[in-house]
């Protein structure tokens, strides 16, 4: 009887294991996954669902290629001014697109520079329906980057990235060793596991074991370490001047994190908090606020104030 019991028992545990594990395997497929063609599995692949005509910026579209079967679309918007003083390029967030940067760009195009809007593979006009929450993606901002490099403008290459496009950004700069002229990090996260962690806390979701198993079987549907990708740690690698934008009450990352994060950085910086602004484009929380800060870097971005 108590053999049968154990037996019970033993195959409960199991079950429960292959259960929890496969809650695990199934939220990273949700997460890392767009859904397209009718699948039924994950969120929406992000649209661009405007262009920059709507705020009167002409633009041009540049398609380039990633390798055979894969491209990046960007929108390239000149500069208002008669003399170009440089390029930014902007990376979006997760579950967005190119589009959600035009606002952005519009005030970048204002203090006369060149603009690249661009759709990290999964998102928008470029190809794939994958996302790695800015693994893979540190690729593309590396492809680009020496992409605006190679046309010897031999002006500043400034690097813009918002949540994902953050991480996107600093991992490329720690492993991909791009050398832009500045960077501005606007609602960064610290570590992958934290940031699924608040996105489940939202969610009303335990958070363990669920985070570690969805961060360790992300990586292996999409062959990396998830434990490893934190930008906390690229951080150390920055070697150009940095603003980062936060908001004071965004709950997806702690004020004490980005206070760490911003530690890490030993090159001129500069932090602002956007204090009644949650996890969004703080452009539209406060654009006075937002472009006389953007602005001061650009201008300043060599001799940034390293106390905060």
């Amino acid at each position: 009887m108590k053999t049968n019991i154990r037996k019970k028992l033993f195959f409960i545990r199991i079950l429960g294991i292959i259960a929890i594990n496969f809650s695990g395997y199934l939220g990273a497929y949700i997460l890392t996954n767009y859904r397209y063609n009718n699948k039924f599995i994950g969120f929406p692949r992000p649209i661009n669902n405007k262009i920059p005509t709507d705020l009167q910026l002409q633009y041009d579209t540049i398609r380039i290629k990633v390798n055979q079967n894969e491209w990046l679309e960007m929108w390239s918007i000149e500069s208002s001014s008669l003399e170009t003083k440089g390029t930014v390029i902007l990376f979006h967030g997760k579950g967005s697109s190119k589009s959600s940067l035009i606002a952005s760009a519009e005030i970048f195009s204002f203090l006369g520079y060149k603009t690249l809007l661009v759709d990290f593979r999964g998102s928008g006009s470029s190809s794939g329906n994958v996302t790695t929450i800015g693994v893979k993606e540190s690729k593309d901002v590396a492809l680009v980057f020496n992409y605006v490099k190679a046309l010897n403008t031999n002006k500043p290459i400034v690097l813009y990235g918002i949540s994902m496009g953050t991480a996107a950004i600093l991992k490329a700069i720690a492993e991909v060793n791009i050398t832009p002229d500045g960077i501005i990090l606007e609602l960064p996260f610290t570590r992958l596991l934290n940031a699924v962690k608040s996105r489940l806390h939202r969610s009303n979701i335990p958070t363990f074991p669920i985070a570690e198993l969805m961060v360790f079987w992300g990586g292996v549907q999409h062959g990396f370490n998830g434990f490893a990708h934190n930008p906390i740690d690229y951080a150390r690698k920055v070697k150009y001047p940095t603003l980062i934008l936060h908001g004071g009450k965004d709950i997806t990352v702690e004020i004490k994190e980005i206070d760490n994060l911003y530690q890490n950085i030993k090159t001129p910086k500069k932090i602002v908090v956007f204090s009644e602004a949650s996890h969004q484009l703080l452009v539209t929380v406060n654009k006075e606020m937002w472009q006389t800060n953007v602005e001061d870097f650009l201008i300043n971005s060599t001799n940034i104030s390293i106390s905060k």
